[in-house]
């Protein structure tokens, strides 16, 4: 036995990148992307776009190791470069199209991004963080966009500067796209935005992402030529990888420049929508909005990003959407734990079925060796009780490689041959994992310790709350205590007042837990990836309590 080993033949370097050239060949003829009222691409067309822009990247010197940058919403061109610039050999940046001109001034320097793709509605965001750059700027390519009233791009935006249709045009479809030498090798760079630490730079390797993308389409149980419509931001750690995914079973690609809510149920009547994935926020959107009438055909929704409220389940699914909730972190590359659904939970009351839902689960099938939950202090596993809280740690296939030039930050993450997450969560009795918070978002008042997801899940089961984030208020006796900033539904007859609210919680939870101050926003701040700005929000309450002392 000793002398059989791996060869050449049994052991090439596993990429995502293959899944396009497959597609081209299996699906030519079917729809690969459609967008707007004139794009319509087939999955022979994609390919060789694909190839085409790789070529011109090769030609402009661009290689192996080589970061390319792309700020870009949801459109034809963003789902082609997750193909296009690591088929060039290059590390694939996805930035993201919230972030102001200095952050991203930052994260193209600390990147050392060669070469910049900009969609035309972002061409002004990129030449002003450029502007602040102090070291060799990239390459700018302006995106233009057809579909959109001023989106060709005026002379005077692209004039002397290369443009994405032209390295279509002059590209060689014949182009040999790089393959990795090994599947070790980086192919994508993804910046963290997270509600609690500053952004650090995730580095994926293409066997991760082949593992995560052949993962999340079993654990999903997507069949082959599904519609899937871009509602999560394919910035946002690659799209949960469905890029390649979608191309692995020939389904469509359904562009969305902005979630439009009456766009987004349109398309989905128009277009026969399957899937579709995005953050809780965006899952409440869809169900409170006068739109939200019941669908002709079930949606699969796949929902993840923080702990979606038991209220916005229900909502969502009795208009039709089918709701699937996970659980990843731009370390993972995507899901990797989701709540596996058992035929038995099908005989419970919808409200319980929706609780249930809300839990974060067990491992999915493929890229995960273990997920636990442990004690910070021993590292030895908490009880499964469904109540001893203790932080996630995980081992996989897809986890990251390790944040760029951060050696610190990667052995505090990568220790113990596992990923401390910084989550913190319980295990029920039945091994499901549910996570409780951020370990930096935990409120400390009068030594009990408050889970803020829980307090949020109650004022949720209020009829009149559309949004609603808790957070710490500095208190000089109590040290902290909760603060739930809350946006109304909207067409209310009678609004609630801090006081009912307030009374509202006090019904259902212990005394420790119930908000002390109730602040009303006609909107709640959101991050670059949507989730509540708990950072900005932590930093009103602490405004509040400085100018009491004043």
């Amino acid at each position: 036995m000793e002398e059989i080993k791996p060869c050449a033949a049994n052991s090439p370097p596993l990429t995502p990148l293959g899944f396009l050239e497959r597609a081209a060949i299996v699906y030519g003829d079917c729809t690969s992307i459609v967008y707007g009222s004139n794009t319509v691409y087939t999955w022979r067309e994609t390919n060789l776009r694909c190839l085409r822009v790789a070529s011109s990247l090769s030609s402009l010197g661009i290689g192996k190791s080589d970061v390319v940058s792309v700020l870009s919403p949801n459109t034809p061109a963003m789902y082609e470069l997750q193909f296009a610039v690591p088929m060039s050999g290059a590390i694939l940046n996805n930035i993201n199209t919230r972030l102001d001109a200095r952050t991203v001034s930052v994260l193209l320097t600390h990147s050392e991004s060669k070469l910049l793709f900009v969609d035309v509605f972002f061409c002004s965001l990129a030449i002003e963080a450029i502007g602040m750059m102090t070291t060799d700027p990239p390459v700018l390519v302006f995106v233009a966009d057809k579909e959109e009233e001023g989106g060709g791009g005026g002379d005077d935006d692209v004039a002397d500067r290369y443009t994405y249709d032209n390295l279509i045009q002059r590209g060689d479809p014949n182009f040999k796209w790089i393959r990795p030498e090994s599947e070790w090798d980086p192919v994508v760079l993804n910046y963290t935005s997270g509600t609690t630490s500053a952004p650090k730079g995730v580095l994926h390797c293409h066997r991760g992402i082949y593992v995560m993308s052949v993962d999340s389409l079993i654990d999903w149980t997507v069949p082959k030529n599904p519609v899937y419509l871009w509602i999560v931001p394919i910035f946002h750690a690659n799209g949960w990888t469905y890029p390649w995914g979608i191309a692995a079973v020939g389904g469509t690609n359904v562009c969305l420049r902005k979630v439009d809510v009456p766009l987004v149920y349109r398309l989905i009547r128009e277009h026969g929508v399957t899937h579709m994935c995005g953050a809780p926020v965006v899952l409440n959107m869809l169900s409170v909005s006068q739109e939200s009438q019941p669908l002709n055909r079930p949606v699969n929704f796949l929902t993840a990003g923080s702990p979606p409220p038991a209220a916005v389940i229900l909502r969502a699914e009795s208009i039709g959407f089918v709701i699937s909730h996970g659980y990843g972190l731009t370390e993972t590359a995507g899901v990797i734990a989701s709540c596996a659904w058992k035929p038995q939970w099908n005989r419970l009351p919808a409200s319980d079925r929706a609780m249930l839902k809300t839990r974060q689960g067990v491992r999915t099938v493929g890229g995960f060796t273990e997920i636990d939950v442990v004690d910070p202090d021993s590292g030895r596993s908490v009880e499964r009780d469904g109540e001893t809280v203790g932080e996630i740690v995980m081992r996989g296939s897809s986890i990251m490689l390790g944040y760029l030039k951060d050696r610190s930050g990667t052995e505090k993450a990568l220790k113990n041959g596992r990923l401390y997450t910084g989550d913190v969560g319980v295990i029920h009795s039945d091994g499901y994992l549910e996570i409780k918070d951020r370990s930096k978002d935990i409120i400390i008042t009068g030594g009990e310790n408050v889970n803020t997801v829980e307090v949020e899940t109650v004022l949720y089961t209020n009829p009149a709350v559309d949004e609603v984030a808790v957070v710490a208020r500095p208190d000089e006796f109590w040290g902290q205590t909760p603060c739930a900033f809350v946006s109304l539904k909207s067409g209310l007859s009678t609004k609630p007042t801090e006081e009912e609210l307030i009374e509202y919680c006090r019904k259902m939870m212990p005394r420790f837990m119930v908000p002390k101050t109730v602040l009303f926003m006609n909107e709640l701040p959101k991050t670059s990836t949507g989730k509540f700005s708990k950072f900005l929000l932590k930093e009103i309450a602490k405004n509040m309590v400085d100018e009491t002392v004043s």
